[in-house]
């Protein structure tokens, strides 16, 4: 990836609906630096690539008389682009400037003079004080992603050197006087050009943006940007929509996301806020799709725990399931009943679920018989961290309450099953629940990026994801 790849992430692209952001990322000048540097490797690949076109005339050079002169083969041997700077121009754009470059180019010489003679021979050109500057205009494609072009390029070279290979001082003099005027301007009209393919070469690579990102069979995070970015002197931040959806069926979640401020922070190169509102719009998905339940059985329960679910261990507690019952393997099911709220405080996530469980004797022809539903109200604490370029979390449990639902065994004591019931959710459901949570879900991304130097905080209303930036194709 390249300065551009950067530069997708400020692109102007119009939107017909204002509203919040899910997501917002501000690159700092440290980030822009970075995709300079890998920019102008860029550049002057493609400069290399200059095509300078044969030249011929003829001019009277005292005092040989008249010259019938031509360069040809003449091709590029190196580009320098020893200076060069990005700066933001606040509530525009960005412009790319390149100074002290050089171009050096080797050719063949051949002339003719006094109607008889002939020479011929090779020579070296050294072009040097040449200034490039070009401002990157960025719009959005069909699809939704950026797309670059160069827009208001100059070009100027302050002076060229030449030394010829096997021909007389007064060559020299037909350069300095006739021929140097006409290299440069040949040079200067090709530079423009191979700067704009240079760019517009980079949109195959902005289309890897990860607008619409399939996070599992069940859902998918997008990212379209819904608003355009605000440039200012020392950054640029951009607004994403940062929301999930269950997959093929884009349904808004009974809530909106609420107006966030990035903390100012400067020392990486990218900063991404994550809000409650895209982890609350997951667990709407998730809940929707039904993917928050879970039916557990006595062989997810560890072989070392005195704890089984059968008649026989709940009976300890609710007898008349024992007498009813004998001898019969359990079943539970876990499931919300409403969308979990997330919720962030500083150095603090929180998930608060209420679910029921519903518990079942398993007859001998495999049919089940319902003994009880529990309501459940849980809090549990999460952590996140970054892995690779995913958000990943895990789960611990805080705290549950239960209360009886219906019970089709008579009375009992609800507060008896605490025990049984945080076992269940401590070894079986919560692991279960950090296997998928491990498996993190996408950030915004291009190509082949990596995220190094991460940190992530949890603030007020969101997180925040400090870190530096790779391109390793």
């Amino acid at each position: 990836m390249f300065l551009c790849c950067w530069l997708a992430l400020v692109a102007l692209i119009p939107t017909t609906v204002s509203i919040n952001p899910g997501v917002k990322v501000k690159l700092t000048e440290k980030g822009l630096e970075y995709g300079r540097d890998l920019g102008m490797a860029t550049i002057q690949q493609k400069l290399k690539t200059i095509k300078v076109p044969d030249m011929s005339g003829e001019q009277r050079v005292s005092p040989i008389g008249k010259v019938h002169y031509s360069l040809t083969n003449m091709h590029i041997v190196n580009v320098g682009l020893p200076k060069s700077a990005v700066d933001l121009v606040p509530g525009t754009g960005v412009r790319l400037s390149i100074t002290n470059a050089f171009i050096s180019l080797q050719g063949n010489w051949r002339v003719k003079y006094l109607r008889i003679i002939k020479d011929s021979g090779s020579f070296d050109l050294n072009v040097n004080g040449l200034t490039i500057t070009s401002s990157i205009a960025i719009k959005s494609d069909e699809t939704g992603r950026p797309a670059v072009s160069s827009v208001n390029c100059a070009a100027t070279v302050s002076k060229a050197s030449i030394k010829f290979h096997g021909g007389a001082s007064w060559l020299y003099n037909l350069f300095s006087k006739f021929i140097d005027k006409a290299l440069r301007n040949a040079l200067q009209n090709k530079i423009c050009p191979l700067v704009a393919d240079a760019i517009s070469d980079l949109n195959p690579h902005l289309k890897t943006l990860n607008v619409l990102a399939k996070v599992d069979p069940y859902a998918e995070i997008e990212y379209s940007m819904v608003s355009s970015p605000t440039v200012s002197k020392s950054s640029i931040d951009f607004s994403l929509k940062g929301e999930f959806y269950n997959i093929g069926k884009h349904q808004e979640p009974p809530f909106s996301p609420k107006p966030f401020t990035l903390a100012p922070q400067i020392n990486n190169m990218l900063y991404i806020g994550v809000s409650a509102f895209t982890t609350n719009s997951a667990a709407f998905v998730y809940n929707k799709a039904g993917a928050l339940s879970l039916a557990i059985t006595d062989d997810m329960i560890p072989q070392s725990s005195p704890i089984r679910l059968n008649t026989r261990t709940f009976g300890a507690f609710i007898p008349q399931i024992a007498k009813r019952f004998p001898g019969l393997m359990m079943k539970l099911l876990v499931k919300t009943v409403k969308d979990p709220i997330i919720t962030f405080e500083t150095n603090n996530m929180t998930v608060q679920a209420i679910g029921t469980v519903t518990a079942y004797a398993i007859q001998p022809n495999a049919t089940l018989s319902p003994l009880f539903v529990l309501n459940m109200d849980t809090s549990v604490s999460a952590r996140v961290y970054v892995s690779g370029v995913k958000l990943a979390g895990a789960v611990t449990l805080n705290k549950m309450d239960l209360t009886l639902g219906t019970s089709y065994v008579g009375d009992f004591q609800v507060g008896s099953l605490d025990n049984i019931l945080q076992m269940v959710l401590k070894v079986v459901v919560i692991p279960k629940l950090n296997v998928q949570l491990a498996k993190g879900y996408p950030l915004p991304t291009l190509g082949k990026m990596k995220l190094v130097n991460t940190q992530l905080q949890v603030l007020k209303d969101y997180m925040l994801i400090g870190t530096d930036v790779q391109f390793t194709g």
